[in-house]
């Protein structure tokens, strides 16, 4: 096809080239003389439009008795008429009752196909059940493919198992077809992760195509798998925001209930004291709740400071709005630091003001605890 003997002038040579260009791509017929000819096909050495990519390694063994059956219809179809196909390929294993057609799952394929995978089950007289392996259910299968297209539409059935080590090491070591042994070393040193992944070419734009779809089909089921898991998360969200509300609910009851039995604690506690004297630790603690109690309601302790306060800002107030209406400029960083300031002292005085509450209750809880044990009384 190179020299092609036709015209026995300069047209052979642009014949040459013609063929040399098919070649290139894969495609044609390449014509040598005028009763010989040849096809080319992307498989061709001289075939431009090839490559190498990668697939996973599959991790299920011969021992697992998994088998691809490769149907010509669409997923809804074939899992609509799923317990018809099971039945279908009962028969076709010769109804033995000791066998089981089960299915471990399908998958959609484009160009309408769909990937039904099953396993045979034997279930012998005595002894365990086990699963027939893979390479013996595709042999037996391959045999009925007749009768499997004819009923079930099959266009293939592959065993779903990995390679053993010899095999791996047999199909490495040999470059594939219309790949040049250069550019399959390249891609055996180019692997990512040779212990779970494995060269494969890529030949002719049909074989890129078709590799096109499958990753698209792929991208769909895993963002159909990540749209399940966000409803989950949606639906997780939503129970701990109802988690977290209970929560709530149940610390204030439990703040609550820690209140009555505090209140049920100090009754129990005066009854048990009745009728007795006051101790030393009573004594001492009766004193230090005066202590505090002339604290707060000295003159320049909280108490008065309080009042100061309360009168700078009753007289702010006032002062404020009898005064005429002035425009005052202040820079903006001063008025920060002025909020950051007031607010400082606003939250101690919130601080402080809760503080002198709960002594104050906590002074009167006592005072009317001693009010009414009997030996106060006396």
């Amino acid at each position: 096809v190179t020299l092609p003997q036709i015209y026995g002038d300069e047209r052979d040579a642009i014949i040459a080239k013609w063929n040399q260009l098919q070649a290139a791509w894969g495609t044609g017929k390449g014509i040598y003389n005028p009763r010989g000819s040849v096809e080319f096909t992307p498989d061709n050495p001289y075939c431009r439009f090839k490559a190498v990519g990668y697939n996973r390694l599959p991790k299920t063994k011969n021992e697992d008795g998994l088998v691809s059956l490769f149907i010509k219809k669409p997923e809804a179809e074939v899992r609509a008429n799923q317990q018809q196909i099971v039945d279908t390929l009962f028969v076709i294993f010769g109804s033995k009752p000791q066998l089981s057609v089960c299915v471990e799952g399908i998958k959609k394929l484009p160009d309408n196909l769909t990937e039904f995978v099953i396993y045979i089950l034997e279930r012998p007289a005595s002894g365990p059940a086990r699963r027939i392996p893979s390479n013996e259910t595709t042999n037996f299968l391959n045999g009925q493919l007749i009768q499997l297209k004819s009923k079930l539409v099959v266009e293939n059935i592959v065993p779903k198992m990995g390679f053993t080590e010899q095999a791996l090491k047999e199909y490495l070591d040999t470059p594939q077809e219309g790949i040049h042994p250069f550019l399959w070393e390249q891609a055996k040193l180019d692997n990512p992760d040779p212990d779970s992944l494995v060269p494969v070419p890529m030949i002719g734009f049909k074989a890129l195509h078709q590799r096109l779809k499958h990753q698209e089909q792929q991208t769909q089921a895993h963002q159909q798998r990540l749209d399940l898991i966000a409803e989950d998360l949606e639906s997780l969200q939503q129970k701990q925001v109802n988690m977290l509300a209970k929560l709530e609910e149940y610390k204030r009851k439990h703040i609550q209930l820690s209140h009555r039995l505090l209140q049920v604690v100090v009754k129990q506690e005066i009854s048990r004291k009745m009728g007795y004297s006051i101790q030393a630790e009573e004594e001492q603690l009766r004193v230090q709740l005066e202590k505090i109690q002339l604290e707060l309601n000295h003159p320049t302790q909280f108490k008065g400071r309080l009042n100061e306060l309360m009168s700078q800002i009753r007289m702010q107030n006032h002062l404020a709005g009898t005064r005429a209406d002035f425009s005052y400029q202040m820079d903006p960083s001063l008025q920060q630091e002025i909020k950051h300031l007031l607010k400082q002292q606003q939250e101690g005085l919130k601080h402080l003001v809760n503080i002198i509450k709960e002594d104050a209750q906590d002074i009167q809880l006592m005072e009317q605890n001693l009010e009414a044990s009997p030996f106060s009384q006396r």
